[in-house]
This record gives C-alpha cells, sequence and structure tokens, in this order.
C-alpha cells in the first residue's frame, strides 16, 4: 500500500478524507515535478514522462472545478528550463499545443478560463497564437481560472514589475508615494488575482525553484514523494485537507 507525508504525520492513501467545502483554498498552485524521473524509473525517454503529466493534469484540473476552486496555477516551463536539451524542449512545445487543441472544447464547455502567466513572447509562434485564442475564446467563463505558468520565473516576473513602474512613474502616471504592496502586485502577471493559499510540489523536492516569490508570502507548503504523473485527485484531497486543518495567523496571534 502507498503511503505519503502530509503535514508531518505518514498516512496511508486508503484513509478517508472528509473535506471542509466551506473552506477551501481559493487559489492552488502546483510545481509539476518528477516527470523525468518517473520516465527514467520505467526505462522510458523523458518526453513520455511529460506526456505522462498532461494526464495528471487533466484530472486535477477537473477536480478543481469540480470543487470550486477558484484558480489554480500550474508550473509548466520556467525561464531556466531552456537550459534543457533542445529534443526535451520540443517535446514540451509540441505538448503544449497538442494538450490546448485537444483539451479545448472539454475545458471551455465545462466554464474553465485558459489564461497564462509568463513572457510567451519566447514561445514558438504556435504556442504563442494557441494560448492567446484559448484566453480569449474563454476569458468570459465563470469556473477555474487555470494559469498555465510558461516561460516564467518569479524573478524575472519581479524585475518586469519594476521596469515597467519605472516606466509609468517617468511618464507620470505613477509616483513613489503610490508604490505599496497592492500596486507591486498590480504590476505583476497575476494582477487582480488572489495569492496563492497553498503550493503544491510532488516528487520530493521542497524548494521553491523560483516560482510566484512576491505571490507566496503566506502561501502554505505540502509536499509530497509521488512524482507528478501519478498524482491524482485522492492526493489533492489530502493537501487540501492538510491546509484546512493548519493555523494561519499572517504573522498576528488568534
Amino acid at each position: 500500500m502507498k503511503n505519503f507525508f502530509y503535514g508531518k504525520k505518514r498516512v496511508e492513501e486508503s484513509d478517508n478524507i472528509e473535506l471542509d467545502l466551506n473552506n477551501m483554498p481559493n487559489h492552488i498552485a502546483i510545481i509539476m515535478d518528477g516527470n523525468g524521473r518517473w520516465a527514467k524509473e520505467r526505462n522510458l525517454p523523458r518526453s513520455m514522462g511529460h506526456k505522462a503529466g498532461v494526464e495528471a493534469i487533466r484530472e486535477i484540473v477537473k477536480e478543481c472545478n469540480k470543487l470550486g476552486i477558484g484558480y489554480l496555477t500550474l508550473y509548466a516551463f520556467s525561464t531556466e528550463n531552456w537550459k534543457r536539451p533542445k529534443e526535451e524542449v520540443g517535446a514540451l512545445m509540441k505538448l503544449l499545443v497538442e494538450y490546448l487543441r485537444k483539451e479545448f472544447e472539454e475545458l471551455n464547455k465545462n466554464n474553465v478560463v485558459i489564461n497564462h502567466i509568463g513572457d510567451i513572447t519566447k514561445l514558438p509562434q504556435i504556442c504563442e497564437e494557441l494560448l492567446i485564442e484559448s484566453y480569449e475564446k474563454t476569458k468570459n467563463n465563470t469556473g477555474l481560472v487555470m494559469n498555465l505558468a510558461l516561460n516564467y520565473g518569479g524573478r524575472d516576473e519581479i524585475i518586469r514589475a519594476f521596469k515597467n513602474m519605472y516606466n509609468d512613474i517617468r511618464c507620470d502616471k505613477l509616483t513613489e508615494e503610490d508604490i505599496n504592496d497592492k500596486t507591486i502586485s498590480d504590476y505583476l502577471y497575476t494582477s487582480g488575482m488572489p495569492d496563492p493559499d497553498i503550493i503544491i510540489r510532488p516528487s520530493g523536492e521542497q524548494r521553491l525553484s523560483n516560482f510566484l516569490l512576491w505571490q507566496s508570502a503566506y502561501s502554505e507548503f505540502w509536499y509530497s514523494n509521488i512524482k507528478w504523473p501519478d498524482f491524482k485527485k485522492e492526493h489533492l484531497h489530502r493537501a487540501i485537507y492538510d491546509f484546512q486543518n493548519r493555523d494561519r495567523r499572517f504573522g498576528g496571534i488568534k
């Protein structure tokens, strides 16, 4: 029987989890990690691990929408991932195109907004065009907002925000006195969205890896040794259950 860590306690997959539907996180962010190692364990090419990871995305997006989660941000391709072999990067871009084409109708039918964060202008043109088209066709949906973080890096995002603020100050659109937490948030890719309540990272690694650095100031973290292709809705439930049983004080005292 498989097991994993939730909080500081090891629990088994057979444990029944009862979620409080009145205390759901509004924004869940996931670092989708472990595709390559999943493939290596099975003597498969890394591309097969990424393909299996897409199947996990399908299940988790569907479940988040069913549970009434407002936002789901998926770390799909970082600014550092360009360092990977060209063949692997090419396979990832091909998978992105296949995912958007194959899943669009289902996602749109289920009222999902297909959004993106990151500098998508550096992606292949077909990827950029499909991402923009998918957003334009779903932006008025009222269900889950799915953010695909592509060519995204937290430091790059903050640098971009500071440059845009500086330009607006030079153009007298912004003053020094206007700058506060909300102002900076408004210049980020996630402008208008709530910060993630919980960040989930499967595969055993326990670091942010340049993901949502500003937004994660008070996020809860949930780690698991399960690699992303094996991540199921049951694991999502356990992460949410753990979140619901934490005491979030935001620096204050209850």
